[in-house]
C-alpha cells in the first residue's frame, strides 16, 4: 500500500511517533507543525490523505486549513484529529469539509488501522455501470456525480453517501448503515456526522440545478432516495 500522507500536528513527540508508524506501514509521511506549513506542503505536492490536528497552536488553525484546502481540492481525503469530548470541534471540522475524524488521545494501533482502512477504500477499483435517477448520475468507475451534464464537485465521503442512497433504490439507509458503508464500521463516530455530509451534498446538488430531495430524510432513522 503506497500512498503519501501529510501529517499536520503541532506536538513534536506525537508527530514523530505518528510519522514513524506511517512509515513502518510502507507509507510516505510528510509532516507539518503548523497551519502555514501545512498549506505550503499541500500546494507543493498534493497528498493522498491529510491527517490534520484541528487544535493547532498559534497561527492558522486546523479548521481553517481544511476550509482553504476544500476551496481548491475536493478529492483529497481529510481525517482530522480532535480532542476527546470536543463535539463542537468535530461538527466544525465536518462543516469545513473533513471526511472523517479520530478523537485524541488515540493509540498508534488504532490510528494505523483507521488510515489503512481509509486507503483501502480510496484505492478500490469499481467498474460498476453508472447509476441513474432522473437527471442524477453516479459514475462509480470515475467516482463522479453529474446533474444532467453538469459535474458536481463532491468530497469522497459525500460521494459514498450519495452512492449508497442511490444504490438502495428507495430502501431506507440508516445512519449506522451509512457509516459502515462509508468507513467500514460505525465505531467511534457520531451518527450525526452523516447529517453534516448530507447537508453539504444537498447544497451542492441544488447549486448544480438538481433536487436536494433526491436524498430524503426519514426522521429518526436515516435517508432514502427521493422522487
Amino acid at each position: 500500500m503506497s500512498a503519501r500522507i501529510l501529517l499536520v500536528e503541532d506536538d513534536h513527540d506525537l508527530r514523530v511517533a505518528m510519522a514513524d508508524a506511517l512509515v513502518a506501514d510502507g507509507l510516505e509521511a510528510a509532516v507539518a507543525a503548523d497551519g502555514r506549513a501545512a498549506l505550503d506542503a499541500l500546494a507543493a505536492t498534493p497528498p493522498d490523505m491529510v491527517l490534520l490536528d484541528i487544535g493547532l497552536g498559534l497561527g492558522i488553525d486546523g479548521i481553517e486549513v481544511c476550509r482553504r484546502l476544500r476551496r481548491v481540492d475536493g478529492e483529497v481525503y481529510v481525517m482530522v484529529l480532535t480532542a476527546r469530548g470536543e463535539e463542537a470541534d468535530v461538527v466544525a471540522a465536518l462543516e469545513a469539509g473533513a471526511d472523517d475524524y479520530v478523537t485524541k488521545p488515540v493509540g498508534i494501533v488504532e490510528l494505523r488501522s483507521r488510515v489503512r482502512a481509509a486507503l483501502r477504500r480510496l484505492g478500490r477499483g469499481r467498474e460498476d455501470a453508472p447509476r441513474r435517477h432522473g437527471r442524477l448520475t453516479v459514475e462509480p468507475a470515475a467516482q463522479r456525480v453529474l446533474v444532467g451534464s453538469t459535474e458536481v464537485r463532491v468530497t469522497r465521503t459525500e460521494y459514498e453517501v450519495l452512492d449508497a442512497v442511490l444504490s438502495a433504490r428507495g430502501a431506507v439507509c440508516s445512519r449506522a448503515e451509512l457509516l459502515r458503508t462509508v468507513y467500514g464500521d460505525d465505531a467511534y463516530r457520531d451518527p450525526r456526522g452523516v447529517d453534516v455530509h448530507v447537508h453539504h451534498l444537498r447544497e451542492k446538488l441544488a447549486r448544480a440545478g438538481g433536487d436536494p430531495a433526491w436524498v430524503t430524510t426519514v426522521r429518526g432513522v436515516g435517508y432514502r432516495l427521493g422522487p
